[in-house]
């Protein structure tokens, strides 16, 4: 799976075309690498990106197979550095 997919799946970003954004101008890193929207994302991948003021730290658990409820969102990932 896209990382730009799954990010919007996971609700982190309010849009693809955001998703895709971040991914294009690097805030978006795996494994602390830089990726790009191409990435092709798999579980234990841990990404790390900017979300508003704060960064986020999370370990990718599943792909989803669409953009669901928070609830469901919330099951895609463990959140490693949740913020205050």
């Amino acid at each position: 799976m896209r990382v730009d997919v799954w990010l919007w799946r996971a609700r982190f970003f309010r849009t693809r075309a955001a998703a895709q954004a971040a991914c294009e101008t690097g805030i978006v890193r795996c494994h602390g690498n830089r990726i790009d929207k191409g990435y092709a994302l798999k579980p234990g991948d841990v990404l790390t990106f900017a979300q508003g003021p704060h960064l986020r730290t999370v370990r990718v658990r599943a792909p989803g197979a669409r953009r669901g409820p928070p609830a469901e969102a919330a099951a895609l990932y463990d959140d490693l550095h949740p913020p205050a």
